[in-house]
């Protein structure tokens, strides 16, 4: 018997930069992931000020889901899926973010999308900004740096809120907005990188910033959800948290005092604004270590209270360990690193596999917040081997999912409310933090290889029927 709700929304999950391709067509305007080449796990991608013809930029065709998205949703239509998380390429909808009307082309394809996920009774759940800043807004603004893009951020949501009424009811403000606390943010979340050209990992580290940049952000999220709350009360509005689980080393008070430090900084630090509506007692205490002053227009600290969320969703791959001991080894994660666990096994790419760490994040964050939850990121990034027969058997991949599904049953158990779950990266796609096609987390294979060759060719993968038995039976199932 399931202990997961009747009405469960079981999905999965992509992001237009890193599925859609077509980055020029029917009006489309450049953006900040379509000025990132290829990179590897070993080579960090570089970020150019223009397009150079002697690079490859993955996101330029990614897996042309632009032109395969009917055949890509029949797919996850034949898994069961509930739920399709995805979102909308600001820069297909404003080519620049700065004009004031809208591009017909790029609302249609949108139009298009969601009636096709419709007719396969699949519910949208749609992330408004997800890694694809206009790139105009970051040459002429520093991206969020500018609180200019606060009113353009509110232009394209109304559009998109109009356009969509009646077809999109679920919508996530910013994906990971908790990353512009990081460096790494700078690029992904923020923008703030104008004239930067190098590697991804050498991006300018200017917390006052980053922090006034994802300030505008809050800003941003909360006009866009006091908004919907007033004209579509129908839309339920979330948010959407990087959670890096984080564990003290030791029991030495220092490693657990770190831990709590990185824990809020990291993890709570942005959700406790957009879900409780007001910064944290602690936010100084940010402040102060990071040399940071937040400056605050009249009226902000009242929309952020009047643009509370009404879910609360979440990324969750991996766990790490926090120590004040400098010579522990490091294990490699999600954007940000930590001392690695000897309890945990890790992944192609390093990364410290957890299931045990997702029930216990759940219930933390539902202790915290007592609003209905969804993971809406979760998954396995491996060397899928193509063999001779056209099967891929994901074994490994199932083994994951497996583990995690089960420890979100306990999870549900414990008492947390939980609403939905879409695995990343339903079907292959571009890794967003190393722009590689090797990182596959699909449950269907795509023919798209580093070198930017390739078929498009669409295969099931193993865990694609393992996935649809999952769902036929409400997670009853994981055999």
């Amino acid at each position: 018997m399931s202990v997961f709700r009747e009405d469960f929304l079981w999905g999965g999950a992509i992001a237009a930069n890193q599925a859609e391709g077509a980055w020029d067509l029917d009006g489309k305007g450049p953006s900040v992931p379509d000025m990132c080449t290829n990179g590897s796990n070993k080579t960090p991608k570089d970020v150019t000020t223009s397009i150079r013809p002697d690079r490859l930029y993955p996101s330029h065709e990614a897996i042309d889901f632009y032109h395969h998205y009917e055949e890509d949703i029949a797919l996850f239509a034949e898994m069961g899926f509930k739920t399709f998380r995805t979102s909308i390429n600001w820069s297909r909808i404003f080519p620049t973010g700065m004009e004031d009307t809208p591009n017909e082309a790029g609302l249609a394809f949108y139009d298009r999308l969601f009636d096709c996920c419709k007719k396969h009774n699949i519910e949208p759940l749609v992330t408004i900004s997800h890694y694809e800043l206009p790139y105009a807004l970051v040459e002429k603004y520093n991206g969020w740096a500018g609180r200019e893009l606060v009113d353009y951020f509110m232009n394209y949501c109304k559009v998109i809120f109009e356009r969509y009424a009646d077809k999109v009811k679920y919508w996530l403000t910013f994906n990971e907005i908790n990353t512009g606390a990081l460096p790494f943010g700078s690029l992904l979340s923020l923008g703030t990188i104008r004239g930067y050209e190098g590697p991804t990992t050498g991006v300018p580290n200017e917390p006052q910033v980053r922090f006034q940049a994802l300030h505008h952000q809050f800003v941003a999220s909360a006009k866009a959800v006091k908004y919907a709350h007033e004209h579509y009360p129908q839309f339920q509005m979330g948010n959407m948290i990087c959670f890096v689980t984080s564990y003290p080393y030791t029991c030495n008070p220092e490693d657990v005092i770190r831990n709590q430090e990185h824990m809020r900084e990291m993890n709570w630090y942005c959700s406790d604004v957009q879900v409780r509506g007001a910064y944290p007692s602690y936010a100084k205490s940010i402040w102060k270590r990071n040399g940071v002053t937040i400056h605050m227009e009249p009226g902000d600290e009242e929309l952020l209270q009047e643009g509370k969320v009404d879910f609360y969703t979440f990324s969750y791959y991996m766990s790490n360990c926090t120590s004040v001991d400098k010579e522990k080894e490091q294990a490699g994660g999600n954007i940000i690193m930590g001392a690695k666990n000897p309890y945990l096994e890790t992944s192609d790419w390093g990364w410290q596999i957890d299931p045990a760490g997702l029930r216990y994040t759940l219930n933390e964050i539902y202790d915290r917040y007592q609003i209905p939850l969804m993971v809406v990121e979760n998954g396995l990034g491996a060397y899928d081997e193509l063999e001779a027969d056209g099967t891929i058997r994901d074994d490994y991949r199932i083994d994951y999912l497996r583990s995690h599904i089960a420890e979100m049953a306990k999870a549900v158990e414990d008492g947390v409310d939980l609403m939905g779950y879409t695995p990343w990266g339903c079907i292959d796609l571009v890794s967003a933090s190393t722009g590689e096609m090797a990182k596959r987390y699909g449950f269907v294979y795509v023919e798209k290889y580093d070198d930017g060759t390739g078929s498009l060719a669409r295969r099931k993968k193993k865990s694609f029927d393992w996935y649809k038995k999952v769902i036929a039976s409400n997670g009853a199932d994981l055999a």
